[in-house]
């Protein structure tokens, strides 16, 4: 499957596009192949692109006065990522984000986006509903990091996230959590107990 027809698939989960829509889409998104490590954002840097994964895996992290690294969210096939705060205000971002694995992605820049809402409303509404769900994702995992143990979190993480599990490090999924990876490890063995 090429990678613009995985992105218009995507959209057959919200408003399929039609003819014209996947024209005008098409002529808008940059493809890029993404080396592990390497970065699509870096704190202080605005962030100018909404990225859809088509292969790979990326996180967003933040990192404290310490360097301890602070893993917001991850991203792998058939996944939007970008620094909301920054891609809609112009301002710096205080966050990276990183891939994790070499990378296929589609990126859109901020403009382009905007047309795309102002020309053709199922844009606009896709997007709103991708954002949505986005931010309810943010908001259970605030609730769950105040609220639950760490072994909920780390079965809400395998519920979230059931493809990552064996292909990121547990560092990651760690620091993800917010625990060492050695607590992570008691966890996992003893849900292997069970």
């Amino acid at each position: 499957m090429s990678t613009l027809n995985q992105l218009f698939t995507h959209f057959e989960n919200y408003l399929p596009l039609d003819d014209i829509e996947k024209k005008e889409l098409s002529d808008r998104v940059m493809e890029r192949n993404i080396k592990r490590r390497q970065f699509i954002l870096q704190e202080g840097d605005v962030c100018r692109y909404y990225t859809f994964v088509i292969s790979g895996c990326f996180k967003m992290y933040g990192v404290d006065k310490n360097g301890t690294d602070h893993i917001i969210q991850f991203a792998s096939e058939n996944e939007w990522i970008a620094e909301m705060g920054s891609f809609y205000s112009n301002k710096a971002s205080r966050l990276y984000i990183e891939a994790m694995e070499p990378s296929v992605v589609l990126q859109i820049e901020k403009l382009d986006l905007f047309y795309l809402y102002s020309n053709f409303p199922k844009f606009d509404r896709n997007f709103r509903v991708i954002n949505e769900n986005k931010v309810i994702d943010l908001e259970n995992r605030i609730l769950q990091n105040i609220s639950s143990t760490a072994e909920e979190r780390y079965q809400s993480f395998l519920e979230q996230y059931p493809q990552l599990a064996n292909r990121v490090p547990n560092t990651q999924i760690a620091s993800y959590l917010g625990i060492t990876p050695e607590f992570l490890s008691k966890i996992r063995n003893n849900i292997a107990k069970k």
